[in-house]
């Protein structure tokens, strides 16, 4: 079971997230960083305006905490449409899907998070709403039953996933454009974290906002967060100011080092060493020693672990890499010494784990 943590990029909770949506930027002009997304967005929005059509189908993919949700937020506002949010798990019937569906207007945006988890009978219903913007609905069952088909207004569906390799290839061809959300700069975070003190009226030292992009993981939500940490930490210890060294007592009370490493990811990198040799091991059998889910491990764990070279998935599983040793202060073994990693046959890939030992 997961333990709340401050450094991680999912949803916690709706309170929370009600705070969030009050530091989110509303416009394209606003947004920080991601670059040649935004650029390609922008064309896409003016193109769209310029025809008087409906934005064509996008889907976002990264790690969570990055700003898909926010992305779909601005997509909504700069084409003055209304934003219906849903979530693939709360899809649970076809005729969830034909409720929403049929209530759009015409140039809603349709934003469906975690759109990977969505079940396979209420995805085969989105195909020809995408497509052929119709649905056709089968009322009752037995001898009695019938198929009526349902006219729907134009309008386009936006899509978030952590996990892209696990969409289905019929509802993936369906979106027109597929864009990879990254991870952010330094830079980029402390000037997010210096809008959301602004918005948030609090006072925060430059240093004490590179301290918080440094530790922030390249995720604007972690930052976020850890944004506010600081500032109940400040004002109920200190005299509500962020300084520099406020924000390095309160991330040290919640146990968040130099590396953006939490608890939970120093237990993850000592669970493969100590357990495990340094592995190879596969991600199943280090989720059942950490009495977590793989799917936390691969979705929420990972992705920092691997961007920062931490961790190596290989094709016998994950590895702790030299620095893994040496951020733990662990003795590197004799046999790591080099550089392991360019060995042949060794798979660096960072993406999806499809064909992978488990």
């Amino acid at each position: 079971m997961v333990i709340e943590r401050r450094v991680t990029g999912t949803e916690v909770s709706p309170a929370e997230e009600q705070v969030f949506s009050s530091l989110r930027p509303s416009r394209l002009a606003e947004y920080v960083g991601q670059q040649d997304l935004v650029a390609k967005l922008r064309i896409t929005l003016e193109a769209a305006s310029a025809r008087g059509e409906a934005v064509g189908h996008i889907l976002f993919h990264g790690p969570p905490g990055l700003g898909k949700t926010t992305l779909s937020h601005i997509i909504a506002q700069e084409r003055g449409s209304r934003l219906v949010k849903t979530s693939g798990p709360s899809l649970t019937r076809p005729f969830d899907l034909v409720g929403i569906l049929t209530d759009l207007q015409a140039g809603d945006v349709l934003f469906i998070d975690e759109i990977h988890r969505m079940p396979r009978p209420v995805e085969e219903y989105l195909y020809p709403a995408m497509e052929d913007f119709e649905v056709d609905f089968i009322s009752q069952q037995g001898p009695m039953a019938r198929s009526i088909k349902i006219n729907l207004k134009r309008f386009s569906v936006v899509g978030a996933t952590t996990r892209p390799g696990a969409l289905s290839a019929p509802l993936r061809d369906r979106f027109e454009r597929v864009y990879h959300v990254d991870f952010y700069s330094e830079d980029e975070l402390k000037i997010i974290l210096e809008r959301s003190a602004s918005r948030l009226d609090l006072s925060i030292e430059p240093a004490a906002a590179a301290e918080l992009a440094r530790r922030s993981r390249g995720t604007p939500r972690t930052a976020n967060r850890l944004l506010l940490w600081v500032r109940d930490f400040s004002q109920a210890r200190r005299d509500g100011t962020i300084s520099h060294e406020t924000t390095r007592e309160a991330l040290a009370m919640e146990a968040v080092d130099e590396a953006g490493l939490d608890a939970l990811d120093r237990h993850y990198l000592r669970t493969i060493i100590e357990q495990y040799g340094g592995g190879p091991v596969g991600v199943e059998a280090v989720a059942a020693t950490m009495n977590e889910e793989s799917d936390t491990l691969v979705d929420v764990i990972e992705p920092y672990l691997l961007r920062t070279g931490f961790v190596q998935r290989t094709r016998g599983g994950r590895r702790a890499a030299p620095a893994a040793y040496a951020h733990l202060s662990l003795q590197i073994p004799e046999g790591l010494q080099g550089d392991l990693w360019s060995a042949a046959g060794e798979s660096t890939e960072t993406g999806s784990p499809a064909g992978e030992s488990g």
